[in-house]
């Protein structure tokens, strides 16, 4: 589908005001049936969204998971992984926040990829990364309960139960509500991880109740980096950076989930840039200073980091404020990641409530499930997105139950990073349909760094770890086929919807003459690709 512009005048305020027609090829049923027009209303205010982009998808990842991937790859390994996987998502990042900036619609990802590539590949999308986010919902529920064991023998049935409750509550009020609890868990996560930097660093120059200064000590021993699974020299060396580096990628899937919010935001031209610039230095604060400061203050042979205890018992900081004899921070620490849980669900339950809503818009679901009420809330959709929450429950099972709700788990695991993948494919599609359609992107809202060329890293990036995430099976000894299924089995989920709905619904794929590129914009009076600036007034209108 092509577009043209008609012309470019003056307005009576003096400002540029363009307007946009089809061409003759392109009729008003073609322009109704491009999707992507939820019934959602624009309330996320700009600070929310800035919140959602800096603290969103933060979960025990960063507080507990960097110790496994610290005692596999040793302080250089780690830090060097999380660079490594940061400029990756930096990648995805800038390609996905030009095309919400561009295309505020609902759903976002799914849309993206039904209209820019196939619409099999944007059925499959939203098939695998809804999932992912569903079923995540009920492991943030049963980590929860697994870190409240730390202060407590409290049945963990009773954990799960409050906090799925309050996941269900908070995504049932107004997605300004939902964005306010954001910002409150964002504060405490931001508060918590700014005190550990200070404690880092007291502990590091000696400032500690046991006055040991470490310095780059475990630098020097037991070394910079660490020998994987015995395999001696470089090649051990490489496989512990290997390791840490599929380790960060799920520490940092989620980051991107802020871009979906540019449906329900009241300016998405200005909120979706800013939160993906924040996304730059998100990853320097949180991940690549995080690395730096562990390294300094862990030893990364210390049992405890893969004790699997997933409580602040294996938080590698929580071990240095222990050794170094500092008492009652570790209780204040664990806090901080329950509430990072807590929050990590909570907007989990959102993100694929949202997915279902982009489906039902694309004509994938049925439509009585984007349904809202008076608030703008998809009601339907959020309780079928939290009703995979429940599956929490079947971790406190033994033998079947328990190995079913591992399984689950791991059959999403690599759904994110297929969808990173996928973007990226999507903004490669869209930036070749604007050279093949002579449109110019000084002509949008926002450009993103260095395009093509950031989307082709940001799809090469997320494809190289989908790939490699299962390396373990291959290293010799280490063979298991249940872990070689649950590794790459999301890729065989991936590709299975693709052709099933090809073969049904006898899809094409886009071709970059015929790319819609105009319809789905947030367009108002004086501006050439839409200001939403009067949506302020009238949070009722949809996106």
């Amino acid at each position: 589908m092509a577009f043209t512009k008609q012309h470019h005048a003056k307005s009576d305020d003096g400002q540029d005001d363009h307007e946009w027609h089809s061409s003759p090829e392109y009729s008003a049923e073609a322009l109704s049936s491009s999707g992507g027009h939820g019934h959602t209303q624009r309330r996320l205010k700009n600070y929310q969204l800035t919140w959602i982009g800096f603290c969103s998808g933060i979960g025990t990842g960063l507080f507990v998971g960097t110790g496994a991937a610290y005692a596999n790859a040793g302080p250089a390994g780690m830090l060097l992984a999380y660079i490594v996987v940061g400029i990756v998502l930096w990648c995805v990042m800038q390609s996905i926040a030009e095309l919400a900036t561009l295309y505020p619609t609902a759903g976002t990802f799914p849309h993206w990829a039904t209209r820019f590539i196939d619409p099999a590949v944007g059925f499959s999308l939203a098939i695998s990364y809804g999932y992912c986010y569903t079923i995540a919902i009920a492991s943030e529920c049963s980590a929860a309960a697994v870190i409240v064991s730390y202060w407590t023998d409290l049945t963990p049935a009773v954990t799960i139960t409050v906090g799925l409750a309050a996941i269900l509550a908070i995504n049932l009020m107004s997605v300004s509500f939902y964005g306010h609890s954001e910002v409150a868990a964002g504060m405490v996560k931001v508060a918590c991880f700014l005190g550990l930097v200070i404690v880092s660093i007291v502990i590091t120059s000696g400032g500690g109740p046991d006055h040991k200064r470490t310095g780059f000590q475990y630098w020097r021993n037991p070394g910079a980096w660490t020998e994987y699974n015995g395999v001696p020299g470089s090649t051990g060396a490489f496989l512990g950076f290997l390791s840490a580096f599929v380790n960060a990628s799920f520490s940092f899937i989620g980051i991107e989930t802020v871009v979906i919010g540019a449906a329900e935001s009241i300016d998405p031209h200005k909120a979706i840039p800013t939160a993906a610039k924040n996304v730059t230095y998100r990853i320097g604060f949180f991940y690549i200073l995080g690395a730096l400061l562990i390294s300094l203050i862990v030893d990364p042979r210390n049992p405890d980091l893969v004790s699997g205890a997933g409580n602040a018992n294996s938080s590698p900081w929580v071990i240095a404020i222990a050794n170094a004899g500092i008492s009652g921070l570790p209780s204040l620490v664990n806090a901080c990641i329950l509430i990072s849980a807590w929050s990590a669900g909570n907007s989990y339950c959102w993100v694929g409530s949202r997915i279902i809503v982009a489906m039902t818009t694309d004509g994938q679901l049925p439509k009585v499930l984007g349904k809202t009420n008076k608030k703008g809330v998809p009601y339907y959709a959020v309780i079928i997105s939290w009703l995979f929450g429940p599956l929490a429950y079947l971790s406190l099972g033994s033998g079947g139950a328990s190995q079913a709700f591992t399984w689950l788990l791991n059959l999403s695991t690599v759904a994110g990073l297929i969808a990173w993948a996928t973007l990226c494919a999507c903004y490669i599609r869209f930036h070749r349909a604007m050279k093949v359609q002579n449109v110019s992107r000084n002509d949008i809202p926002w450009k993103s760094a260095f395009q093509p060329y950031t989307a082709w890293v940001g799809f090469i990036g997320a494809t190289i770890i989908t790939l490699v995430a299962g390396f373990k099976v291959f290293l010799a000894g280490n063979w298991s086929t249940s872990d070689f299924i649950a590794s790459y089995i999301g890729i065989v989920i991936f590709v299975v919807p693709i052709i099933a709905w090809k073969i049904v619904h006898k899809t094409k794929f886009a071709r970059a003459h015929t790319i819609d590129l105009w319809s789905g914009r947030l367009e108002t009076e004086g501006t050439g690709y839409g200001s939403p600036y009067q949506r302020q007034q009238s949070p009722e209108l949809t996106g």
